[in-house]
């Protein structure tokens, strides 16, 4: 079996110094917010190019926390892509806001900037750009085609160590910036986890508050906040888990690129991803998705949907969507595959998954 992800064999040279450090935060019994937190985030930030790093317990809550930061008040519109994840949109509803819905572009999986501005009211207060798939939304492009009013939020769940076409990092490129650590991303946890990027120091300062119940000062609470503290062991395990971030982002490049250069069906459509992408999935269109995906598990190919529904055809979500379509977003939610993308992949499983595609 070709697996789609392997994270322990990515991790298995690091297992050991992880194990017994996980031992030493025992012996001291020091299991919130102890220094290796800290020191996480210090390293995140310099990571992504940006001043300051919040921790906290997951990427939902990063999406919240970011938006309760700024201070908007209720029911105020923010614009983001119908093909997300759903912790997206749960995020806007949860801080008391609104979610308004735009497509993607038909070449590739990310946010269509001229829908943007079409869905802009008075009302708009944040945009939040996903760069999905590990693939960086222009945004140097739409914050020069929108209102300085208007900030800029954007869900890095899947682009850790990302880079625009200029070279800079996904985490430096908007207001705030949210990412997932959850145990299958680029760079993962051993549980749930999450962590805020920001240049400006007066969303940080809010944020330390928002995450720890609105208090830097034990037991002085300013503000409302959440219960969404990063725990010391995580903390520890992606202090290990930084440091072969961009080893592995290396390798999910090298085999998108032989994907590329050696999937040769004219059945499958290839997405255009941008030139910095991380590729934290490999997506490709087929007609016949159901069958194809048949044909891998008979073979012994691992696959994955990303997403098999988009935002507004989600059960809980349909009722004040109803009318809304979206056509690029449902082709990928119709006819997207994610092929395997584990950075351990030898050439020989490389050749195997592409002769067996070429062969449907």
């Amino acid at each position: 079996m070709i697996k789609f992800y392997s994270i322990r064999k990515s991790d298995l040279k690091i297992e050991s110094k992880i194990v017994n450090s996980i031992k030493n935060v025992i012996k001291k019994n020091n299991f919130i917010l102890g220094s290796e937190v800290f020191e996480f985030e210090n390293k995140f930030s310099k990571f992504c190019g940006s001043k300051y790093a919040i921790s906290c317990s997951n990427g939902t809550d990063a999406i919240t926390l970011a938006l309760l930061s700024l201070n908007l008040n209720k029911n105020s519109e923010v614009i983001l892509p119908a093909m997300t994840y759903a912790s997206t949109f749960y995020a806007i509803i949860n801080a008391g806001l609104k979610p308004v819905l735009v497509d993607i572009n038909s070449e590739n999986p990310l946010i269509n900037i001229d829908q943007i501005k079409k869905k802009i009211t008075k009302k708009t207060k944040v945009i939040i750009p996903v760069h999905l798939y590990g693939s960086v939304v222009d945004i140097t492009s739409l914050r020069k085609q929108i209102s300085k009013k208007i900030f800029i939020v954007d869900d890095c769940a899947q682009a850790h160590g990302a880079k625009d076409n200029k070279g800079r990092s996904v985490g430096s490129l908007s207001d705030i910036s949210t990412f997932s650590l959850y145990p299958g991303k680029n760079l993962g946890s051993y549980g749930d986890a999450g962590i805020i990027t920001t240049k400006h120091k007066s969303y940080f300062l809010k944020l330390k508050k928002l995450r720890n119940l609105g208090s830097i000062e034990k037991f002085k609470h300013d503000v409302v906040g959440m219960n969404s503290r990063l725990d010391t062991i995580q903390a520890l395990i992606l202090n290990e888990k930084i440091k072969n971030l961009e080893k592995y982002n290396y390798k999910r490049r090298k085999i998108a690129s032989f994907y590329e250069k050696n999937i040769n069906n004219k059945k499958i459509t290839k997405l255009i991803y941008s030139k910095n992408c991380v590729y934290h999935q490999y997506v490709i269109l087929v007609n016949e998705r159901e069958k194809f995906s048949k044909y891998l598990d008979k073979r012994k190919i691992q696959y994955g949907y990303h997403y098999p529904k988009c935002i507004h055809e989600l059960d809980v979500f349909k009722k004040e969507n109803k009318a809304n379509k979206f056509p690029n977003s449902e082709l990928i939610s119709k006819k997207g595959i994610s092929l395997p993308i584990d950075p351990n992949l030898s050439i020989q499983d490389l050749k195997y998954i592409c002769n067996i595609i070429n062969e449907f």
